[in-house]
């Protein structure tokens, strides 16, 4: 064989419900090395409103899930993560992430607290092995298990403020009882000990259900939930509309607004990063940045004139230099705008400071504004660590 023959293709792969999403009509894309649904016969508009208003259903099967027990559980997990999970309740979530020495991104997770010594990572697809991997170098010296569960689960969201009234027809748990980034048991569709979330990635309350991977279980359950919220509008929703949605939300999006070259201040994430609960890894440049400040910073922008900025364009000065860079960008359909989010100086970074996208060769104006561009009606107390 000829050396310069090209490598065999890697294999696409699927989530359980793959199948169901065919047959729905879903319009299918490689995404991280997954055959997902981008949108359905509905569209990406009339989805992301029904999450807005109703209800919408996602597969997000194809993200990672990691498990750390044992002993030294939650000495390994303060190490590895920047939040403080010692504040963790049982049944409690947090947002975190897991840094590099340097205080850059290895990846942005939710730890979910199943136990005093018991920990559930849920990780993103496109970072599983690097994150499984990782997460096994830096532990090796805890007494801790740390094992893969990301292919025993189909997980299933219910996003939209309907989600409560639609999951509640399939369950016995109370779900008014389960408050924002809290999570509970119970069964669902007849399974038993269901891990029911209240968490999602839509800036909308919502719910995620971790059930076994199994085509014909994930298919009736997805099926079932699609019955319970007809009534409330209900429509499946697709990686189009979850991203839409998350960037109304200004939530970051790995190789986005967050990356292995991206410090936590930089990201604007430092809402959750705990500095003064102890040495963790990326703690020490963290401190040093803290003083030296950062060279540049996430902002929010909403388009002036005509145009829409995608990931990667320029950012321009008054004077045509380009000073920074689109991580996210798009029509937001709830908003009726084109909005995105850049890194730009700090000296560019005040709310309506003017600045120009580099679209087909044209400078279009933008003004910076506050983010996040929507939030969700206060109908409850929520709480997030």
């Amino acid at each position: 064989m000829s050396s310069t023959s090209e490598a065999a293709p890697s294999v696409i792969r699927k989530t359980a419900l793959n199948a169901v999403h065919r047959q729905l009509g879903a319009k299918m894309v490689d995404f991280n090395g997954w055959d997902m649904p981008v949108e359905y016969k509905s569209g990406l508009i009339a989805e992301h409103m029904a999450v807005r208003n109703g209800v919408g259903i996602f597969d997000v099967s194809h993200m990672g899930d990691i498990r750390i027990h044992g002993k030294q559980a939650l000495a390994a997990v303060q190490h590895i993560t920047m939040n403080d999970a010692s504040k963790l309740a049982h049944g409690q979530c947090q947002y975190s992430a897991m840094l590099y020495p340097q205080g850059t991104f290895v990846d942005d997770v939710i730890v979910h607290r199943m136990a005093d010594d018991d920990f559930l990572f849920v990780i993103n697809a496109g970072t599983r092995e690097k994150d499984i991997n990782w997460v096994r170098e830096n532990t090796h010296s805890f007494q801790c298990t740390v094992e893969h569960l990301s292919d025993d689960f189909t997980q299933i969201a219910i996003q939209g403020p309907k989600a409560q009234a639609t999951l509640q027809k399939l369950t016995d748990a109370d779900l008014s009882k389960v408050k924002f980034y809290w999570f509970t048991h119970g069964t669902v569709c007849g399974l038993k000990n269901t891990l029911i979330a209240r968490t999602g990635y839509t800036a909308e309350d919502g719910f995620e259900i971790y059930i076994p991977t199994d085509e014909a279980t994930s298919a009736r359950v997805w099926n079932e939930v699609m019955e319970a919220g007809k009534e409330f509008g209900l429509l499946p929703c697709g990686l189009g509309a979850r991203n839409t949605l998350r960037l109304e939300g200004k939530l970051a999006l790995y190789g986005h607004e967050i990356s292995d070259t991206i410090t936590v201040w930089e990201g604007g994430l430092d809402r959750w990063l705990k500095m003064d609960k102890g040495e963790f890894i990326g703690h020490r440049a963290l401190e040093r940045q803290k003083v030296e400040g950062v060279p540049r910073m996430l902002v929010g922008l909403e388009m002036i004139e005509r145009g829409i900025g995608r990931d990667g364009y320029k950012v321009l000065d008054e004077g045509g230099h380009e000073i920074g860079y689109v991580t996210s960008g798009s029509y937001a359909p709830f908003l009726k705008k084109n909005i995105a989010l850049a890194y730009v100086p700090p000296q560019f970074g005040q709310v309506d400071t003017i600045v120009a996208l580099e679209i087909r060769g044209q400078a279009v104006k933008a003004k910076v504004v506050p983010v996040p561009f929507y939030k969700k009606p206060k109908k409850q107390k929520t709480e997030k660590i």
